[in-house]
């Protein structure tokens, strides 16, 4: 039971390691039992959390998420997907999903921001190009950028919490949606897979996941 759940620490967030063959609900309770005895030493900061060693789907997630809580001082922002799977045709019918904004609902920005720049809109906003660190886009709708987004990304500036932020390659310094914050974590640059993603909030939190086509059913564009 002990080596059941193991929690590796980033500058940013933990990685918690989970156990493949444990049934879930003894697996819970190893969560309970590793975070109750880790309280002290994990203390009460504000970090994002990801999962390796099983899949789980986003029930066990917040369930999962719920013993956290309830054993720990934590508070967890954002949940980070460790997924390298990915559906056939996504990328087609992302496009396709794209082509339905038009000009009533959104705008487009082609073009690459660089550090220092700032770029602040009153509608949804298509980024085509990348965003560098250093660089900011504001938006009271969503945001999204066909290319890197490296800087930051504030969506929903105006409280809109079902705003959401996507990227074809997801490693912003920190996202913004409504009143919500969340960095991401700190990983080695040469293990990072680039992956479309997306962020959202969901009981509170922000919550960034590989964009499936089963995540682009519950977004609304």
């Amino acid at each position: 039971m002990n080596n059941s759940v193991m929690i590796k620490g980033t500058k940013s967030g933990i990685i918690v390691v989970l156990d493949s063959a444990l049934d879930f609900a003894s697996l819970k309770q190893a969560v309970a039992e590793k975070f109750s005895t880790s309280s002290d030493f994990l203390g009460n900061a504000t970090m994002a959390i990801s999962f390796e060693g099983r899949d789980l789907t986003n029930e066990e997630q917040r369930q999962i998420l719920d013993v956290i809580n309830e054993n720990s001082k934590l508070n967890v922002v954002c949940i980070v997907e460790n997924n390298p799977k990915t559906e056939e045709l996504f990328q087609k019918t992302l496009q396709e999903k794209l082509l339905e904004i038009n000009s009533n609902t959104g705008q487009f920005y082609k073009g690459n921001l660089r550090s220092g720049q700032v770029l602040e809109v009153e509608t949804s906003i298509i980024v085509i190009g990348d965003v560098k660190p250093g660089a900011k886009v504001v938006s009271k709708g969503n945001i999204i950028v066909l290319g890197s987004l490296r800087g930051n990304a504030f969506a929903g500036a105006s409280g809109n919490e079902n705003a959401f932020v996507l990227a074809l390659d997801m490693y912003p310094v920190q996202i913004r949606i409504a009143d919500i914050i969340a960095r991401s974590p700190d990983e080695p640059q040469k293990n990072r897979q680039k992956e479309t993603k997306v962020a959202y909030i969901e009981d509170g939190n922000i919550y960034i996941e590989p964009f499936t086509k089963d995540v682009m059913d519950d977004i609304h564009f």
